[in-house]
C-alpha cells in the first residue's frame, strides 16, 4: 500500500520531474552506440544528458561528484581548524581552576583529595575529551565548577567526531580563516555528508538522501539533476517504456516504435535537406486512387471515374453552350466532361536488410548509423506499408536473423573479424521464399569483403590474401549464391560503407551479375540511401 504524506508548501518543497520521451532519447543513443540496456542506463546517470528545448541540462553522478570536490577545496582553502577546540580548552582549565582552590581552601594542599585531583589533571592524556572524561567521577568542591563540566560530559560525543575529523582531515584545512568550535563542527558535518553523498552516488545508492538534505548540500542544478536520475527507471517504467520480465530489465515494443520514429524523422531529414532523388521502380504494381485529385481522361485511360467532377464538367460545358437556358436532365456526358481519379502504383514487397556485424563495423560510426536505418524502415513499413514483409539478418562469421525487439540492444559481434555475406544471403533467401512477393529485394550493409563461407556445411575462414587482395574462395561461394538469388528474381542492392578497393571490386561483381544497385556511403548519409531506395522500389506514381 502507498501511503501519501502532505504538509502545508513553505517555499522549500521542490517538484523536478523528468520527461520520460526525453529521458528515452537520450538512453537510445547509448544503445545505437553499443550499450546494452542496464549499461545504457549506467551511462545516463553518469554523463547526464540535455533537455531538448530547455535551457538545462541533467547533470550526471560524474559532474556533481566533481561539483562536490570543488566544495570541499572550497572549504579547505577558507579556514584552518587549528582553534577548533580553543574555547572548550579554555573552559576545562578554567573550571578545574576553581576546583583546585576550592579543594585547597577546605582540605589543604596536602590532602589526599588535592594530591587525587593534581594527580588526574596533571598526566598525559590523549586529546581534549580523554580530559574531560577523566573527571566524570570526580566529587567536585566547587559545585559550579562541576555543573559546568556536568555540560562539557554532553558535548563529549560530539568533541570526539571533531578530534577524530581534525586528526584525519586537519592536515587539508590550512585556509586564512580560524574555524571557532561551532564553526569547526558546522564545518565537518557538511564534509562528512557531501563525502558520503559522493560514496553513494559511486555506488548508485540514490535514495538515501531527501531533497532537502540534498538542497543544502548541492546547487540548484546538482539538486535538480540529481532527484530526474534517481527516477529515470521509475519514469521510464510509468511511460511504459521499460518493464521487468524474469528480474530483468528490458524494453517495451512502445519504446521500439518510438526508437523507429526517431530514426525515421531523422533520415526524412537528411532528405528534406538534400536534393530531389530520381530512382524509379522496374515493376507496377495495383493502382491505389488518391481521391484528393483527379485530371481529365486522356485516350487508354483506365475509366476510373471522378463522378463529381465528370459531372460538374458537365453542367459547365451546358451553360458554355446554352447560356441562360435551364438545365434539362437527365445530363448528356460527352468524353470531355470525364475526369479521372490519379492513382498511386504500387506493389508489394518482402525486404531484408542484411546487417554486417562484424568487428570492423564498430568503426567511425558504422554500425550506429546501420542499427538506426534497420529501425527507421521497420517503423517505416509497419506504419506507411503494412502488408509489406521487413527482415533484419545480421552477418559477421554467422549469419542471423534478429528480431526487431533485440535491434536497440544488438552490438557487432566483439573480437569477430570475419564476414560470412554468403549464409546472410541464404537467411535470407529463405524468409522470402516464406513470405513471397512480386518484387523481393535485399539491401546489403557491409564494410567488407567476404571472408567467411560454407562448402558443403562445413563453415570456412579465409583471411586477404595479402593487403589489399581477395579472399578467393570466400568471393566465390559468395558470388555464387548472388547467381542463384538472382535466379529467383531477387534484386540486391549494396550500400558500402568503406571505399578499399576490394570491396569496391567484390560489390562490382554482385552488381554485374545481379544488375542491382551499388552505392558507397559515409555512415551519416546511409540512411538517406537507404531510404530513397526502398520507397523509389516501393511506389511509383502514374500521371
Amino acid at each position: 500500500m502507498t501511503v501519501w504524506l502532505y504538509s502545508r508548501w513553505d517555499g522549500s518543497q521542490r517538484e523536478f520531474r523528468l520527461d520520460a520521451e526525453q529521458a528515452l532519447d537520450a538512453l537510445s543513443d547509448l544503445l545505437m552506440e553499443g550499450f546494452d540496456l542496464e549499461q545504457a542506463l549506467a551511462a545516463l546517470r553518469e554523463q547526464g544528458f540535455p533537455l531538448a528545448g530547455q535551457d538545462f541540462r541533467v547533470m550526471g553522478t560524474d559532474e556533481i561528484q566533481e561539483e562536490i570536490r570543488r566544495e570541499l577545496a572550497r572549504l579547505a582553502e577558507r579556514f584552518h581548524l587549528d582553534e577548533a577546540t580553543r574555547s572548550l580548552e579554555r573552559r576545562l582549565d578554567e573550571l578545574l581552576r576553581r576546583e583546585d582552590e576550592a579543594l585547597r581552601r577546605e582540605h589543604g594542599e596536602e590532602s589526599s583529595r588535592w594530591n587525587e585531583f593534581r594527580t588526574r589533571r596533571d598526566a598525559p592524556v590523549d586529546g581534549l575529551a580523554e580530559r574531560i572524561e577523566r573527571f566524570r567521577d570526580h566529587d567536585f568542591a566547587d559545585e559550579e565548577a562541576g555543573d559546568e563540566l556536568a555540560e562539557l560530559l554532553e558535548e563529549l560525543e560530539r568533541l570526539r567526531a571533531l578530534e577524530r575529523f581534525r586528526r584525519e582531515h586537519g592536515a587539508r584545512f590550512r585556509g586564512p580563516e580560524a574555524a571557532g568550535y561551532e564553526e569547526a563542527q558546522r564545518l565537518r558535518e557538511r564534509v562528512e555528508a557531501l563525502q558520503s553523498l559522493a560514496r553513494a552516488l559511486a555506488e548508485g545508492r540514490f535514495e538515501e538522501f531527501s531533497p532537502e538534505e540534498l538542497g543544502d548540500l548541492l546547487s540548484e542544478g546538482a539538486l535538480r539533476s540529481l532527484v530526474m536520475l534517481r527516477g529515470l527507471e521509475r519514469e521510464l517504467g510509468d511511460a511504459g517504456y521499460l518493464r521487468r520480465r524474469g528480474g530483468r530489465l528490458e524494453l517495451t515494443p512502445r519504446a521500439i516504435r518510438r526508437f523507429g520514429a526517431n530514426a525515421l524523422a531523422e533520415v526524412y531529414g537528411a532528405l528534406r535537406r538534400g536534393r530531389p532523388g530520381s530512382h524509379e521502380t522496374r515493376a507496377v504494381g495495383a493502382a491505389l486512387p488518391r481521391p484528393d485529385e483527379s485530371r481529365p481522361f486522356a485516350f487508354g485511360d483506365r475509366l476510373d471515374l471522378d463522378v463529381a467532377k465528370t459531372l460538374l464538367g458537365a453542367v459547365r460545358r451546358h451553360a458554355r453552350a446554352t447560356p441562360g437556358a435551364p438545365l434539362r436532365l437527365p445530363l448528356e456526358l460527352e468524353v470531355e466532361d470525364f475526369a479521372v481519379r490519379e492513382a498511386d502504383h504500387a506493389t508489394s514487397t518482402t525486404t531484408v536488410l542484411l546487417l554486417d556485424m562484424s568487428w570492423s563495423m564498430s568503426w567511425a560510426g558504422r554500425f550506429p548509423a546501420a542499427k538506426r536505418v534497420a529501425l527507421a524502415l521497420d517503423h517505416l513499413i509497419r506504419t506507411r506499408y503494412p502488408r509489406d514483409h521487413f527482415f533484419v539478418v545480421g552477418f559477421s562469421t554467422r549469419a542471423r536473423e534478429l528480431h526487431i525487439g533485440e535491434l536497440p540492444e544488438a552490438v557487432w559481434d566483439m573480437g569477430d573479424p570475419f564476414t560470412n555475406l554468403q549464409e546472410g544471403l541464404m537467411v535470407a533467401e529463405r524468409l522470402i521464399a516464406k513470405h513471397p512477393s512480386p518484387s523481393p529485394q535485399i539491401l546489403v550493409v557491409t564494410d567488407g569483403q567476404p571472408t567467411a563461407y560454407f562448402r558443403e556445411r562445413e563453415l570456412h575462414v579465409e583471411w586477404p590474401s595479402g593487403f589489399g587482395g581477395l579472399s578467393p574462395h570466400a568471393a566465390e561461394a559468395t558470388l555464387r549464391e548472388v547467381r542463384r538469388v538472382t535466379r529467383r528474381g531477387i534484386t540486391i542492392n549494396t550500400f558500402m560503407l568503406d571505399a578499399a578497393p576490394e570491396l569496391v571490386g567484390f560489390v562490382e561483381s554482385v552488381t554485374r551479375i545481379n544488375r542491382g544497385r551499388a552505392l558507397y556511403t559515409a555512415p551519416s548519409e546511409l540512411g538517406s540511401f537507404v531510404l530513397v531506395d526502398y520507397l523509389a522500389r516501393r511506389r511509383r506514381r502514374r500521371g
